[in-house]
């Protein structure tokens, strides 16, 4: 037990503390992969076998650093717990024991893209108008209803509006469409264990007698359908370890419930409760100002967070005159610390609320030639060309998938057109038969052409021919068996274009996943690696090689950690996010909680960034710096120290450097900011005195317009001008850098 050694006292109580529930409140960098990996470890050490474990994480990257680790410390007989994600956890389980609920063992799991297909096509068999009616609004409704345990007959008694009564019959012929498929959505894997569960006691005795030890990661994050499953699981034994941290609860967007971990203790009143307070990331300054931030909030447990860290530097607020500026100054201090501090690219990280914001960004890393990854972009197992090879393999395996058939049947082109594809729907809805199976009787179709049969009996051969074969030869083999048989790289090659090239790179690139992914794997089987696909992440997709700078959402750094995090776009309705009137509090606390996470991301400096003008829904708009800025303790903040064109680096003085004009923050606090002194906001100011109705200027966005009316006001001067086909805009003067014609 020497590896008990390893941890601090608190860490090692946690993970020594066995019997009974359990609350781990882990702060940011404090340790709680190590305890949750070193308390399983301990549990193999006290005899547990490790199929009585079951050990539940948010991302397959988490589950699989976890593994590799209890690997190491209990040797390989580690590898044989219940490990992994919600989702492919109870998957596993609905494989064994679906069938009680109707279920083949090879149902498919249908990703956002595939339910996003299915509910537009039930809205046109319904004749309810996509356009209306939202056909992300209605899945995404149907998802909430789901995690909150609701099924399609009670949604539709409980429908308030139009919207909720168009959803309802969506939401019905939804899940009847799934069931005909032998298909299940993200949410069903939660939801059908629980109604397996509770039809089926004696299935829920054998899981409560297999996992004597349920052990849970971010359990801030977990829904209701979540929080009913641990708690069937945890049963009479109620040895339940949960850990999590209720400060960085970020995604009730996604039905995450913060009561489930700030109430933990109503639910188990014997709970233990271990409080992690230990940083090991950050430096002294940034933590304190990390929880300056958070101790606003009023929903949440208290933690006292500490460091042995050195101090560190202030935290550097960043003010600039409007959002191509804040990007430049982002680029140069990104410069500086590379040549001052020895720094690579891959140590920057750069985040923002939305994913909209990175576009600035990104062409002003595209200009300097700076290398960037962006975390959020179309993903590899989105794109086109690979869902194309995805929805044939996953026919193979599971013959029952429509979805899946619709989408591969005339790709390539086989002559299946609409009117074909209408009526061979027609005929197997009338045989009752799935379309596969309807498409193999496709000469039997009234009506069908020559060339449409001819097609369909083509695809079916080839999708038989394949399941015989996946039978007696490796998923790898199968898979590029198929994409040669469907001509798909060749067809690339003889396009030449770059379009293609890269179509053609990202088809090779999944063969060879799937290859890999047969030689290294104890089940290497086409079914699990599909599986695997679908239940993959944004976060696990993301590429970790490559010298290059980070770019992401706040949402998306969770987990994750840099030597520098820039955190931009610190302004009122953008972050904290709102675009109506004032955020009630707990919309306000989640968004703090949010800064908070971007903050805690940080290990040596962090810099906060905000600007004065921004474009935003097409027009230059004046903004307020956010109020999360003002709850940083002055003590703890600085300007840049450093000034256009100069090569000193953050912290390094110099006498030589220009004094920057600095003005103090017009609401709260008492931050100063820096204005970059080589920018003289006179370049941006319009000579208001000869503007007038009817004027011509000229934008350098909007191109030319005639001025409609204009408002003097000191530096808050501003003018309407109608810009033709880009429409009236709004602009500030004093920024509008425009030109009279």
């Amino acid at each position: 037990m020497s590896y008990l050694d390893e941890l601090n006292p608190v860490q090692r109580e946690a993970v020594q503390c066995v019997e009974g529930p359990l609350l781990v409140l882990a702060g940011p960098g404090s340790g709680k992969t190590r305890v949750l990996t070193y308390r399983i470890a301990h549990l193999l050490s006290m005899g547990v076998p490790p199929w009585k474990i079951l050990s539940l994480t948010f991302t397959n990257k988490a589950a699989g650093e976890m593994r590799e680790r209890m690997i190491r410390l209990a040797g390989e007989g580690a590898a044989r717990i219940w490990m992994g994600t919600f989702h492919s956890m109870f998957a596993r389980i609905m494989r064994v024991e679906g069938a009680a609920l109707g279920y083949g063992p090879s149902f498919s799991i249908y990703d956002s893209a595939d339910t996003q297909a299915l509910v537009k096509a039930i809205q046109t068999r319904l004749g309810i108008s996509p356009q209306q009616f939202s056909t992300n609004g209605i899945r995404s409704r149907i998802s909430a209803a789901k995690n909150r345990l609701v099924d399609a007959p009670m949604y539709e008694a409980s429908a308030a509006d139009l919207f909720e009564e168009k959803t309802a019959l969506v939401f019905s012929a939804y899940q009847e469409q799934l069931r005909a498929n032998n298909a299940m959505d993200f949410d069903d894997l939660l939801v059908q264990p629980i109604n397996l569960f509770g039809k089926k006691p004696d299935i829920l005795r054998k899981y409560r007698n297999r996992f004597h030890f349920v052990l849970v990661d971010e359990y801030q994050d977990t829904n209701h359908a979540q929080y009913v499953l641990l708690n069937l699981l945890a049963g009479e034994r109620r040895n339940i370890c949960v850990v999590g941290d209720d400060a960085q609860s970020i995604y009730s967007f996604r039905g995450a419930d913060i009561r489930n971990i700030l109430e933990f203790e109503r639910d188990y009143p014997e709970a233990k409760v271990i409080r992690l307070e230990q940083n090991y990331r950050s430096t002294g300054t940034i933590l304190s100002a990390a929880d300056a931030v958070i101790s606003r909030n009023l929903d949440r447990l208290a933690k006292n967070l500490w460091t042995n860290n050195p101090r560190g530097e202030p935290v550097t607020v960043v003010s600039s005159g409007g959002d191509r500026e804040e990007a430049s100054l982002l680029l140069r201090a990104i410069g500086d610390e590379v040549r001052s501090n020895g720094l690579d690219f891959r140590d920057f990280a750069v985040m923002y609320r939305t994913n909209a914001q990175s576009r600035v960004i990104e062409d002003a890393f595209r200009r300097q030639a700076i290398p960037y990854r962006l975390i959020g972009g179309v993903e590899f197992y989105q794109r086109r060309e690979i869902k194309d090879v995805l929805a044939y393999l996953r026919l193979v395996v599971n013959p029952s998938d429509n979805e899946s058939f619709n989408r591969a049947v005339n790709v390539p082109v086989r002559g299946v057109g609409k009117s074909a594809h209408a009526l061979l729907e027609a005929f197997a809805q009338s045989e009752g038969t799935g379309l596969l199976a309807a498409a193999e009787r496709a000469g039997e179709i009234h009506g069908m052409s020559r060339r449409a049969a001819s097609g369909l009996a083509s695809f079916t051969k080839l999708i038989r021919e394949q399941q015989g074969a996946v039978k007696s030869v490796s998923a790898g083999e199968c898979a590029r068996t198929l994409v040669d048989r469907l001509g798909f790289l060749p067809a690339l090659k003889e396009e030449g274009t770059a379009e293609a090239a890269s179509r053609w790179e990202n088809i090779q690139e999944l063969l060879s996943a799937i290859t890999e992914y047969s030689d290294t794997r104890e089940e290497p089987s086409l079914e699990n690696f599909l599986q695997e696909v679908s239940l993959l992440s944004s976060v696990d997709r993301s590429d970790d090689g490559g010298n290059a700078v980070t770019l992401m959402t706040l949402h998306a750094a969770k987990g994750l950690e840099f030597p520098v995090v820039f955190v931009t776009g610190m302004e009122e309705g953008i972050l904290p996010l709102y675009t109506g009137g004032e955020p009630d509090r707990a919309e306000l606390e989640e968004e703090r909680r949010l800064f908070y996470v971007g903050m805690t991301r940080a290990k040596d400096r962090l810099y906060c960034s905000h600007a004065h003008v921004r474009l935003r829904f097409g027009e230059y708009l004046s903004q307020v710096p956010s109020r999360f800025l003002a709850e940083i303790p002055a003590g703890l903040v600085r300007t840049l120290p450093y000034a256009s064109g100069t090569a000193a680096g953050p912290g390094k003085g110099g006498s030589h450097r220009p004094k920057p004009r600095v003005r103090k923050r017009p609401a709260g606090g008492d931050h100063w900011y820096h204005t970059d002194p080589e920018v003289d906001l006179s370049a941006y100011t319009s000579d208001v005195g000869e503007l007038k109705a009817g004027t011509i200027v000229e934008h350098e966005q909007f191109g030319r317009g005639r001025v409609v009316a204009v408002e003097y006001a000191g530096e808050s001067s501003r003018a309407v001008v109608d810009f033709g086909e880009f429409g009236s805009k709004h602009l500030i003067l004093k920024y509008a850098r425009l030109r009279i014609v």
